[in-house]
């Protein structure tokens, strides 16, 4: 049986184009809770109704288009870490509130940190809010139950290097110092997010070792020009802060998005394989990026099937009446397509925009209004298009 996760992030990995950032000597004190938010608030959710071609009349007849539903747009969202900000001090409430409001900027998460001892070597180690961080962490990350589950425990995970630098062995305590010591239990190894991050604990056990309150503070920033928001960035924390760039990329436009030319073959067993075979099969020259896209932006990945205030149904919201038109049995058992299961529903994403013309470059904007009537619909789409692509090459 197909295992898909019920959460997962948006990025495999995130290249490293910076010097990773010091928490070293900055003042260890408690923490408290501290939390992402959207910049701006999400958008409103809009439904698709007008028609797309029906696949036995041609291209140039129209059928019902599909409609995306509620809960996607807002909760589905994962994000990158492009910039992280920090301040000896750690960051003010008001400094928050300035950069997000900066332009371009998406959503910011505040973090504690510092520089600890754990098992008798130095390592710098964050303290965040699993809920609020795991939509800022790789999709292997974001998808094990494993980590978010030591974390919530008030475990250590650390990444691999780390790990190994540290001599941690998965289920063992070793001793932590901050500004207390603590024998602190070790859940595993996994990919973080932040260069220079050798471990994460949350925000109780942050508090309980005395790591630096909100000592930075993580931005997404997709359409961002990074090097002028970095200067942004610095202007409100002042000569004493310290902005890094964590990633090198530039919106990738539409002619840009990778297709995948080698498509994993069989059953897909997890998201990123079945977006790529779905857009090779379904729809040659669409970008699997923008199916993983949709999917995320439409229900987290399968996090919210509906049904929509609208009635639209499954991972890739579609409403009962296009289902009819558009489903295909894809990769799931043989039989009637199953508007609820993955495996038939992302094929049947990657038909529709094909028939919308999803294939080529030049009209795939068009698809992507297409199946959802929006502008903010179609921007957000390939722009998280372009960070699929970036970060999963």
């Amino acid at each position: 049986m197909l295992s898909f996760p019920l959460r997962r992030a948006a990025l495999v990995a995130v290249t490293v184009t910076a010097v990773s950032l010091s928490v070293a000597g900055w003042p260890a004190r408690a923490a408290d809770a501290a939390t992402a938010f959207q910049a701006g608030g999400p958008p409103s959710s809009h439904i698709s109704s007008d028609p797309v071609p029906d696949p036995a009349l041609g291209t140039g007849a129209r059928a019902p288009a599909a409609s995306p539903g509620s809960a996607g747009a807002a909760s589905g969202h994962q994000l990158v870490p492009d910039l992280i900000a920090a301040v000896p001090g750690g960051i003010t409430p008001a400094q928050l509130t300035k950069i997000s409001k900066l332009g371009g900027v998406a959503a910011v998460l505040p973090v504690d940190g510092g520089k600890v001892t754990v098992n008798g070597h130095s390592a710098d180690v964050l303290g965040v809010s699993p809920q609020a961080f795991r939509s800022w962490t790789a999709l292997a990350t974001a998808s094990s139950v494993t980590v978010w589950s030591d974390l919530t425990r008030g475990q250590l995970v650390s990444t691999g290097a780390a790990a190994g630098r540290l001599h941690l062995t998965a289920g063992k305590s070793y001793p932590v110092s901050a500004a207390v010591r603590e024998q602190v239990p070790f859940g595993g190894a996994t990919a973080l997010s932040v260069p220079g991050a050798d471990a994460i604990v949350n925000l109780t056990r942050s508090a309980q070792l005395g790591l630096a309150k909100n000592f930075a503070v993580l931005i997404n920033a997709p359409r961002a020009n990074l090097a002028a928001l970095r200067k942004q960035v610095q202007s409100v924390i002042g000569h004493r802060g310290q902005v890094v760039n964590l990633v090198a990329y530039s919106l990738v436009t539409a002619a840009k998005l990778p297709v995948e030319a080698d498509a994993p073959t069989g059953v897909p067993t997890n998201w990123i394989d079945l977006f790529k075979s779905s857009a090779a099969t379904y729809c040659p020259g669409l970008s699997w990026t923008v199916l993983a896209a949709i999917g995320e932006i439409e229900s987290g990945d399968g996090a919210n099937d509906g049904p929509s205030s609208a009635g639209a149904k499954g991972p890739m919201q579609f409403l009962p009446s296009t289902w009819a038109i558009w489903g295909v049995d894809g990769f799931g058992p043989a039989g009637t397509p199953d508007i609820m299961n993955p495996l038939d529903a992302v094929p049947s994403a990657a038909r529709l925009l094909c028939a919308s013309g999803g294939g080529n470059t030049a009209t795939l904007s068009g698809a992507i209004f297409a199946y959802n009537h929006a502008t903010w619909y179609v921007a957000e789409v390939l722009a998280l298009a372009s960070e699929y692509a970036q970060n999963n090459s």
